[in-house]
């Protein structure tokens, strides 16, 4: 029995402000594109609490209000949004092989990557509890909600070095938790991290335990429970805010093999272009940007996705 097929112009992968941008800016080109939201529609912005930094929301906005109100603009300009992820993709010749986890198979003019990068996290149990109640994996988009009060980074990369520096100048204080007795950051960032008056780096340390209070569905981070690895002593520090940077993955599993992937595992585009080494196949957002990891950025590289897909459609005509 033959496997029934659906043929589109533009397919999206992924959602969040990278795949709904996308989809809105190909909805009005008329490419009528189909998106799969994937395991975490929204994205990352849907476990965090408020966004402020985002241009037109004067007040602030919750980021799964956000995604929502994205969701809700692409599909009114005719994007064809479904719940569900994608499985296998083909991506060694036009058109494009998809298939997905509700039994569909796709024939795609063109791809869209949106699928985004996860936060690597501690694992503990406690961490869990509290993500977007004072446990965050971007210090640069809530730092902010923590001018004036102490705060902990766990990390001894660039990563977190960025975010400890970023933190000392909006925060009472800084905690960077570093398990071995060394930074792993380069040279420089190395250097201000230590000559930094405002950071005082635990050396050898190890978090057990994330402590704070719930009330009801309100939880609020208050402390954390810290073990010197090297004299098994505990300690406790008391912080408002809770930095995990330890990196990103990249959500590129599904390309490996296909797409040129970097040595971290994000897709490579183009510079100054979200095309990559497959014609026809374009990437936004934090699949790959390891750099700003921002909801704005993200959304600029969907529109310029949208627009490039659509002006490389036409070259095909």
């Amino acid at each position: 029995m033959s496997q029934t097929v659906e043929k589109v112009k533009s397919f999206i992968i992924g959602s969040g402000p990278a795949g709904y941008t996308a989809a809105i800016y190909a909805s009005r080109a008329n490419l009528v594109p189909v998106m799969y939201q994937g395991m975490e529609p929204g994205g990352q912005l849907t476990t965090t609490t408020e966004v402020e930094n985002f241009p037109g929301y004067p007040k602030g906005i919750e980021g799964p209000a956000m995604m929502e109100d994205l969701r809700q603009q692409a599909e009114r300009m005719g994007a064809d949004i479904r719940w569900g992820v994608v499985t296998s993709v083909d991506l060694s010749k036009r058109p494009f092989k998809l298939a997905t986890d509700d039994g569909k198979y796709f024939e795609a003019e063109s791809v869209i990557i949106a699928t985004g990068a996860t936060a690597k996290y501690l694992g503990i149990e406690s961490e869990e509890k509290f993500k977007g109640a004072g446990v965050s994996g971007c210090a640069t988009c809530d730092g902010f909600f923590y001018k004036g009060k102490p705060v902990a980074v766990v990390g001894g990369g660039d990563t977190a070095a960025e975010d400890a520096l970023y933190l000392s100048n909006i925060a009472s204080k800084v905690y960077m938790i570093v398990r071995r007795d060394e930074l792993r950051a380069s040279k420089v960032m190395q250097d201000r991290v230590i000559k930094n008056p405002n950071i005082e780096v635990l050396w050898n340390h190890v978090t057990k335990e994330i402590v704070g209070t719930e009330k009801g569905f309100m939880k609020a981070v208050t402390g954390a429970i810290l073990e010197n690895v090297k004299k098994g002593e505990e300690r406790k520090i008391e912080v408002d805010g809770f930095f995990v940077a330890i990196g990103h993955k990249p959500n590129t599993k599904l390309f490996e093999g296909q797409l040129q992937l970097d040595e971290q595992g994000y897709i490579i585009t183009n510079a100054d272009s979200t095309t990559t080494n497959i014609e026809g196949v374009f990437a936004a957002g934090d699949v790959q940007d390891h750099i700003f990891r921002q909801a704005i950025t993200a959304a600029g590289s969907g529109c310029m996705a949208a627009i490039e897909s659509e002006r490389w459609l036409q070259s095909q005509e």
